[in-house]
């Protein structure tokens, strides 16, 4: 996915006219777990390394957005490093909040049992900083079959905690979060929960409609049936749904209902099919947020991705009047914007819609930032809302060893003449940060705005921080 190819730059040149997925451009980004606060939509990913031929993955990544189309890169807060008892496989995870507390629950190969593990991390903010919130994980047995675990709090303050592939583990977990009560139950793995039986159960030339895989996505939801009249009932019902990667390889995303967590559990059908996403593992999680259903998953379309280097997409969706999920597609051009971006508060560079070229960095010091621009790299943000009054000042800090290079902005195409071009110094190191300003051709309205990069050929011209609008 380097710069360097310069036909990967020329597709995601052409995608980006009309795509909003990928969400993110910069890093490949599997098993998106959405966590929907009041005013933010965060998602948890995980971390597919650049031209891996396996599962390389050692840490987890944040991203969030107000308005559905703009991301901020939050950088990497937890990976193996975080846990003494993890040295593998950072693997598919979630995130919940409890009493002002965040629980990103993970799975990771275990150098105590010598299998994979589920463990617990915890912060006081959905971006962390996160620790391991046990020192040992929350459990595990030297079995292979502990990954993608998925978590859901009941109305009656019950916490419940699924994972695994091939059968579905459960545990209740106490009020802290970090340890259950009871022991380690199983859903019973049928044809009539789950389209078919375990693998060893299943009967030799039987065809079966369906099977569960690995990735539970465990959800409840309330919903007001149609009565004989097509009117709403008065009363609401209420279903349990578990969401999973089915079929095999390649797989597809299916689901399951029923009246309580531990069952009994009822196929439901399809709700990705499988498609030509470019990728032969699947990983959905569903969130609303400001009134607005999304279903998350992932694709190998980024350019050198693929069944190890996957990215995180979206659909937006509308449940079926009996609480059934309809048929969602895959698509290249996403949702729609649900807000506008203010350009008169400072933004961060890696709040991106859309990139070509770019990739983020992280320290302790600026937190993430922009990196690796060359010459015809660029950042696109939508919904740009100067307002009537208009900028006239174009504000942004930026860092350079070398010669530095150009800011160009431009108004809804890349192809648009600029309306401000700010000049990058040489300011004495790749983090040593400098402000610099240049005049706006004065500009209102609401514009997608491109920050296109011009300098040298082939070398790396600077990063960038944030930028502003007066």
């Amino acid at each position: 996915m380097k710069k360097t190819l310069l036909l990967a730059g020329l597709c995601l040149t052409a995608m980006a006219v009309r795509a909003q997925n990928p969400i993110v451009q910069t890093w490949y980004t599997s098993d998106p777990a959405p966590l929907a606060t009041a005013d933010r939509l965060y998602v948890y990913t995980g971390h597919d390394e650049d031209r891996a031929d396996f599962f390389w993955m050692y840490e987890w990544r944040i991203y969030s957005t107000a308005d559905m189309v703009n991301w901020t890169d939050h950088g990497t807060p937890l990976g193996l490093h975080s846990f003494s008892w993890a040295d593998d496989r950072a693997w598919a995870a979630q995130t919940i909040e409890r009493n002002g507390k965040y629980y990103w629950y993970v799975c990771a190969h275990s150098k105590i049992s010598h299998g994979m593990a589920i463990g617990v991390a915890v912060a006081d903010s959905p971006t962390g900083p996160f620790r391991d919130a046990l020192g040992k994980p929350l459990f595990e047995n030297g079995s292979w079959d502990h990954i993608d675990p998925t978590v859901m709090i009941d109305d009656d303050g019950q916490a419940w905690l699924m994972w695994g592939n091939p059968r579905v583990y459960y545990l209740k977990l106490n009020d802290d979060m970090i340890s259950y009560s009871g022991e380690v139950g199983m859903l019973p793995m049928t044809e009539e929960a789950f389209g078919s039986p375990a693998m060893n159960e299943r009967e030799k030339g039987k065809q079966y409609k369906d099977s569960y895989v690995e990735g539970p996505w465990l959800m409840k939801r309330s919903f007001f049936p149609l009565n004989k009249k097509g009117k709403p009932a008065k009363k609401a019902q209420q279903l349990y749904y578990l969401l999973y990667a089915a079929g095999g390889v390649p797989e597809h995303i299916s689901y399951s209902t029923a009246p309580a967590p531990t069952g009994p559990w009822t196929y439901a059908g399809q709700i990705m099919p499988l498609e030509d996403t470019k990728s032969f593992t699947n990983h959905c999680g569903v969130a609303d947020f400001k009134g607005h259903s999304y279903f998350f998953y992932h694709t190998g379309k980024l350019p050198g991705g693929g069944g190890f280097g996957r990215s995180a997409a979206v659909e937006e969706f509308t449940y079926n009047a009996d609480g059934s999920f309809p048929t969602i597609h895959h698509t290249d051009q996403g949702v729609s914007p649900i807000g506008t971006l203010n350009p008169y508060q400072r933004q961060e560079a890696e709040t991106i819609a859309w990139s070509v070229g770019v990739k983020t960095e992280q320290n302790d010091q600026t937190g993430v930032f922009v990196s690796d621009i060359q010459n015809g790299d660029y950042i696109k943000v939508r919904e740009v809302d100067f307002g009537t009054q208009g900028a006239t000042t174009f504000t942004a800090s930026a860092a350079s060893a070398l010669q530095g290079g150009k800011i160009e902005v431009r108004l809804d195409s890349l192809g648009a003449k600029p309306i401000a071009v700010a000049e990058v110094p040489h300011t004495g190191g790749w983090e040593q940060w400098q402000t610099v300003q240049a005049k706006v051709a004065q500009t209102t309205g609401k514009h997608d705005v491109f920050l296109a990069f011009r300098g040298n050929k082939g070398a790396k011209l600077f990063n960038f921080d944030w930028w502003q609008f007066k």
